[in-house]
């Protein structure tokens, strides 16, 4: 068994409305990547969204009073705390320079996902733009699985990730936000194990556990390869979406 996964070079920066499925093949026929039946493509998060218009201005948000009275207590900029409690459920935990969501698409993280690192503006003070995780990450990579399918007569598999932090380890890692076409959950449930034992709980979040791979090469400052190219995932492809990696809340043990 092997697993191969291969940054893809040149890929250029992405700007709103841009084509990513078109981007993709162009960077992977570009790279010699010939695309095949069975293999996944790994999309950092920042594309996806950059290509769907997902930023804003903070000079352009008004504070809340929930808003003002966070952001007195985490040390934050109101108009930053304003836009992630718009683009969340609840809000969980905070503290100094700390703000941790159930953000709308059901996962835990900090901030909602809103990140201000290799954002370049529309105009005026490039600080102050920020950019939102896509509306709906499965819907996204459906779409850019299908065009690539459609120009590649192939059946592959997308992902879309982003780096989120655990409750109960240091650091981040990359995890699943989007998927189409494989799996995020493969249940082991019913297989034997080497000596011919049943496995009882075992769930493997395989999605995840690529992801942070593919996260690896990807690099998280100036690296400029948001795109992974993956051949040899050990499980079949199939239908799958984010919701099969979310814990329900009344199962968190941490919440």
């Amino acid at each position: 068994m092997s697993l191969t996964l291969t940054a893809i070079p040149n890929f250029p920066l992405v700007k709103p409305g841009d084509d990513i499925a078109g981007l993709i093949l162009s960077a992977t026929s570009g790279a010699g990547i010939e695309i095949q039946d069975g293999d996944i493509l790994v999309l950092a998060q920042k594309i996806v969204s950059k290509a769907e218009g997902r930023l804003a201005n903070l000079s352009e948000i008004t504070p809340s009073e929930q808003a003002l009275a966070l952001a007195e207590k985490t040390g934050k900029d109101a108009r930053m705390v304003e836009l992630v409690l718009s683009e969340s459920n609840k809000v969980l935990r905070y503290r100094t320079n700390v703000l941790i969501v159930e953000h709308k698409l059901g996962f835990v993280c900090a901030n909602a996902g809103i990140d201000h690192s290799n954002v370049e503006g529309l105009y005026g003070n490039s600080d102050e733009w920020m950019l939102l995780l896509p509306k709906n990450p499965d819907a996204s990579a459906e779409a850019i699985r299908r065009k690539i399918e459609y120009q590649t007569h192939t059946r592959i598999g997308v992902m879309i990730i982003d780096s989120h932090g655990r409750a109960w380890r240091n650091g981040t890692l990359g995890t699943v936000i989007g998927l189409s076409g494989m799996p995020g959950l493969v249940d082991l449930r019913g297989k034997p194990d080497l000596f011919g034992f049943k496995l009882k709980i075992t769930q493997v979040a395989a999605g995840d556990e690529l992801a942070a791979g593919a996260s690896l090469i990807m690099g998280q400052a100036s690296e400029g390869t948001p795109v992974v190219h993956v051949r040899g995932f050990p499980y079949p492809l199939r239908e799958g979406s984010l919701k099969e990696l979310i814990r329900p809340e009344n199962e968190d043990m941490f919440r």
